[in-house]
């Protein structure tokens, strides 16, 4: 568990940014959260009325109202408490590596590791691991960023870590930071730019194993719909008919419990949290997932079996989600390459306790 002082290292105190902007002389007339929405790096509207309404914004040294009108000349103030810059730092982590030569690495990652860093977990992450095991010693502060949703989000986005030439190890993709598995890493750009596009052409093999909640009655299935964020929280990404991206999930059922099944998945598309999402939109949320309802229970059975369902959940502390199988053509040798991770202790456990009730019902 985290100390007091690891969160504040973790969760550091904003610091206060002045932006000054001057009105050219040529500008014409328009709103004041129209125009600072446009005129200031990273900003939303929604952050930028949220500023105005709380009194950060003054335009000509008066408070400014939204709807207000920017005209030529204004002198407009804007006080932004934002996070300091964030600092990459090598550190000496365990690191659990199932392959490297001189053009990539591929890494089996532990639950509760964060990819990359971001506001809350600058430290301690895969990308810190990395640097280290490169041979990296000096740190590099990332001074463009912003971070979504403020202090919200986990993680930056990949492409504002690695936009630096400089910066290395290159993440191809990533595993969320309760999610377990393989990932592929990037030793210089012929190898970052041709796995990407393996993984934008959809031609990587990836498998991943999953404890959910439920029967899940058929053999096989594809889920497909569109993913983006969601309306009530937009830490999370839910189903959505419009303004989202196109997500595929197929597969398959491995094993049938009395209240749970093992099914293994396989990514036809990379969106964030999309195997969480689809399987939560199914009526089978992955087991232990706080984010998408699967810490709770889900099915009431028998007293008996809601006992061991309810002791299941409070073994794990983290969605049973693995990233099992990994498949990819070399950049440079072009021979495919395919990698099978053994599933971690915690799901092997939920396993065991669910074969041990004697009542599994087998496909």
């Amino acid at each position: 568990m985290d100390t007091d002082s690891d969160i504040r290292i973790q969760y550091p105190e904003h610091i206060e940014t002045i932006i000054t902007i001057s009105v050219p002389k040529s500008h014409k007339p328009e709103r004041l959260d129209v125009y600072l929405t446009r005129s200031v790096a990273n900003a939303t509207r929604t952050k930028v009325q949220k500023a105005i309404d709380e009194g950060l914004v003054t335009v000509n040294e008066g408070l400014a109202k939204a709807s207000q009108k920017v005209k030529a000349n204004d002198q407009i103030i804007c006080k932004l408490m934002k996070a300091p810059p964030i600092e990459l730092i090598p550190e000496e982590l365990p690191l659990e590596i199932f392959y490297e030569d001189e053009h990539l690495l591929v890494v089996n990652k532990a639950a509760g590791m964060c990819t990359h860093p971001g506001y809350g977990n600058r430290y301690g992450t895969l990308v810190n691991g990395l640097m280290y095991h490169f041979g990296l010693r000096e740190s590099i502060k990332l001074e463009d960023y912003d971070e979504e949703d403020d202090d919200t989000a986990e993680e930056l986005d990949t492409g504002q870590i690695f936009a630096s030439d400089s910066l290395r190890p290159g993440i191809v993709h990533r595993l969320d930071k309760d999610t377990s598995g393989l990932l592929v890493i990037a030793k210089n750009d012929l190898a970052l730019a041709n796995l990407s596009k393996q993984f934008a052409d959809r031609s990587t093999e990836r498998f991943y194993y999953a404890i959910v909640w439920g029967i899940v009655k058929e053999d096989h299935g594809v889920i497909e719909n569109m993913l983006g964020r969601s309306t009530r929280d937009r830490k999370i990404f839910a189903v959505v008919k419009s303004d989202g991206r196109y997500a595929k999930t197929e597969y398959e059922v491995i094993e049938r419990f009395h209240f749970a099944t093992l099914v293994k998945l396989k990514l036809h598309t990379g969106r964030t949290h999309q195997i969480r999402v689809h399987m939560n939109h199914i009526k089978h949320p992955i087991f232990g997932d706080t984010s998408y309802g699967g810490d709770k229970q889900v099915y009431t059975y028998l007293p008996e079996i809601n006992a061991i369902s309810k002791k299941c959940l409070k073994m794990v502390n983290r969605q049973l989600l693995h990233a099992k199988t990994l498949g990819f053509t070399h950049p440079v040798t072009k021979e495919f390459l395919k990698f099978e991770s053994e599933l971690p202790v915690d799901i092997k456990s939920i396993i065991k306790e669910l074969s041990e009730l004697g009542i599994s019902q087998n496909s």
